[in-house]
């Protein structure tokens, strides 16, 4: 550093110019014209250009991508027993129920699992067993969302889960 140049002070907003330097004080000329008298080791040279030599970009046509993440896939799941197994005849009722419980357990946590949004869940018609089963288990699931009083509620075959 040199007589003239141009410094800022650590820790402070201070700029301005060296007048004179010392063995550990430099006496500076700040921006408004007054005289201070700091330490060597808090002073920073500045250049003057330095913003003039770096160029800004400017780029015509930003896209926005949308992340995999927050996108609002929505996932189907269909707990009718005949798409769930090969041979339906080899299982008992109890069995049946059982096997479409733990595939609706299964998928609701897959969806929260890798942040899906929403799983549709297609149960049928029918007697109202398995309708049933699914309301009960998603009545007590944390973290979700889903029409339980809709006008068509028994006459729908499916319900929307939306994750939290």
């Amino acid at each position: 550093m040199k007589k003239g140049d141009l410094i800022s002070v650590l820790d402070e907003t201070t700029k301005g110019t060296i007048i004179s330097i010392g063995k550990d004080f430099a006496i500076i000329e700040d921006e408004f014209g007054f005289e201070h008298s700091i330490e060597i080791s808090k002073i920073i040279p500045r250049e003057s250009n330095l913003y003039e030599k770096s160029k800004v970009l400017i780029k015509d046509n930003l896209e926005k991508k949308s992340s995999k993440k927050n996108s609002d896939n929505v996932r189907n799941i269909d707990l009718h027993f005949e798409k769930l197994v090969k041979n339906t005849a080899e299982y008992s009722a109890f069995e049946r129920l059982q096997i479409q419980k733990e595939t609706l357990i299964d998928n609701l946590d897959y969806c929260k699992k890798n942040y899906i949004k929403k799983l549709n869940v297609i149960h049928g018609i029918g007697d109202g067993i398995l309708q049933n089963l699914v309301y009960d288990y998603l009545k007590g699931y944390v973290g979700i969302q889903y029409e339980e009083d809709d006008f068509f509620f028994h006459s729908s075959g499916n319900v929307l889960v939306t994750f939290l």
